[in-house]
């Protein structure tokens, strides 16, 4: 129980934030990714990011292709592997949206905003926490891409640890599917077509 006149110590569990920065800024690289990928009719319409995962809804009429999810997903490890500091402006919002920040929906800003910048790729108002280089981020995985509207998708995504632990069950369960046919991870999908054939 917290009591008045308590004094208490406020600490931040730098590993969580640290892995939440790295969702958040790969929030911002897919973001651009799909504007790229899809066209400049994607806007944001929802995230949720933690240091699980991140999850962002956006306008878009139809389901995204898994050649298209394919080209987002190179297209920011692209920029993950360039490497580019993340810089952070303060300024008022109209100077902001003149320097081409996108401003996101519904938001409410005050006499001064955030930009965050990175590179030529991403330059949006935001106030989160961040990495410093994009390449911090290290790598990022989609694992998911569904509608949760009319004319809203929703793609979940992971970065950093948790994408590595991603691929790492990937691995598994394919050598799992291997073994169960008495093949390797080569030759299992054909060994399994067989199967069902």
């Amino acid at each position: 129980e917290l009591c008045v006149g308590d004094f208490v110590v406020a600490t931040v569990d730098a590993v969580q934030r640290q892995a939440t920065a790295l969702h958040h800024s790969a929030t911002h690289l897919m973001h651009a990714a799909l504007r790229q990928i899809l066209g400049t009719h994607v806007t944001q319409k929802g995230s949720l990011v933690d240091s699980q995962r991140l999850r962002f809804d956006f306008s878009h009429f139809e389901p995204v292709t898994p050649e298209q999810l394919d080209a987002v997903e190179r297209l920011v490890n692209a920029q993950i592997r360039g490497n580019v500091a993340v810089e952070t402006t303060i300024m008022a919002p109209e100077e902001a949206i003149a320097a081409g920040a996108m401003a996101l929906f519904g938001e409410k800003y005050g006499d001064r905003v955030r930009v965050l910048r990175m590179g030529d790729f991403s330059t949006e108002l935001c106030g989160g926490t961040h990495v410093q280089r994009v390449g911090d981020i290290g790598l990022f995985k989609i694992v998911a891409e569904s509608g949760v509207a009319a004319g809203v998708r929703r793609i979940e995504a992971v970065t950093g640890e948790r994408a590595l632990d991603y691929i790492a069950a990937l691995q598994d369960r394919a050598k799992q599917a291997a073994a169960l046919v008495k093949g390797d991870r080569d030759n299992f999908p054909d060994k399994v077509r067989q199967l069902v054939e």
